[in-house]
């Protein structure tokens, strides 16, 4: 954590500001090492303030570190009485704040300068240090060993697509995750050509192909994979397809590295399929970072930004048929200066059920 305030107290003189307001959950543990329901946070190049109610002081003092500790139902007031001891002028606040939380903020600091701040914290935990990296390997970890169990759950004729989804969320859990990083998507036959296709009721027949897209949270980090398989006789067609995103998902891993510009990540998957005659079927973007959120910064595009090492990003393309089917394979990989590590380790190659 002492690293992490360090890298903070250092973007405070970049963007030219005397403290930050810390809000929302995640950007409080990533700083604090805290997760509860009661807690603000403020960081000035001086001072660093936790201030949380009655319910949490215990559980603070007994775990984080390098903060004052302060016990009150109303933060902003007692972090205004700092700034004015201070002398603190132009106050951080994350842009995404509620609109009720700004006017509150306009009240509690009138006369102070309040500049909002787009990805400040988003930005410090872009990218992941050692510690971050082993939980989101073990969330992974997780997520592999539920979609192999899951091969042996699926039933063609028998079991819906809304049973795989509930047999994947509680075998994660057996396996040590508390809970889901987003509503697992379990899209079979035509509605594969879904991305998000929301798993129904609908019963998963012989001649579907079958695309599971989920993940699970470990220790407040993500995991978030996608496979595809199909069940039963499979189409040349099919077959072809499938071929076509896996070339397309290896040619990422095959070429990023610290330093690629961020749309030719975009770019990697994208030409093989354009080149295929495909290009107007890959409808989404190739990726964005995980972390304490399934969908984190970087996002991709057109960005002329550059991949970092430390980054955890998914690499996801995809082909959706209208009224035939969608294919979808999807890893996690952390950036490394020379490439990357892939997260997801569970098989690529067509998986093909009875």
């Amino acid at each position: 954590m002492l690293t992490r305030l360090k890298r903070f107290e250092e973007k405070l003189d970049k963007v030219g500001i005397d403290g930050f307001l810390v809000t929302g959950q995640n950007n409080i543990y990533y700083m604090t090492g805290f997760w509860g329901t009661s807690a603000t946070v403020f960081i000035s190049k001086t001072r660093c303030l936790f201030v949380t109610d009655a319910r949490y002081t215990l559980i603070v003092k007994q775990s984080v570190q390098g903060f004052d500790i302060i016990e009150s139902r109303d933060p902003l007031q007692e972090i205004a009485k700092v700034i004015q001891a201070d002398k603190l002028e132009r106050i951080g606040f994350d842009s995404q704040v509620s609109f009720a939380y700004y006017q509150n903020l306009q009240a509690v600091f009138a006369g102070y300068h309040l500049q909002a701040q787009t990805n400040f914290m988003e930005a410090l935990r872009m990218i992941k240090d050692a510690s971050e990296m082993a939980t989101i390997r073990k969330a992974c970890s997780i997520s592999d060993r539920a979609f192999t169990d899951v091969l042996d759950f699926i039933k063609a004729g028998q079991t819906t697509e809304l049973q795989v989804a509930n047999f994947l969320d509680f075998r994660m859990r057996e396996y040590g995750a508390s809970g889901i990083s987003f509503e697992t998507i379990v899209a079979s036959g035509k509605r594969s050509a879904m991305p998000h296709g929301v798993a129904s009721d609908k019963v998963i027949e012989s001649g579907d192909m079958l695309t599971l897209d989920f993940g699970c949270y470990y220790n407040h980090y993500v995991s978030d994979m996608t496979r595809t398989i199909h069940i039963g006789d499979i189409s040349d067609k099919e077959r072809e397809v499938y071929q076509l995103v896996l070339e397309a998902n290896q040619a990422v891993i095959d070429s990023v590295k610290a330093g690629m510009v961020r749309k030719d990540y975009d770019k990697a998957a994208r030409n093989v399929i354009a080149n295929a005659g495909y290009g107007d079927y890959f409808t989404h973007g190739i990726g964005h970072g995980i972390g304490l959120d399934i969908h984190e910064i970087p996002y991709f595009g057109q960005s002329e930004e550059v991949v970092e090492a430390g980054m955890v990003i998914t690499d996801e393309p995809g082909i959706y048929l209208d009224n035939a089917f969608g294919v979808r394979i999807e890893d996690d990989l952390i950036v490394t200066e020379e490439g990357c590590e892939v997260l997801t380790l569970a098989p690529k190659e067509l998986i093909v059920l009875p």
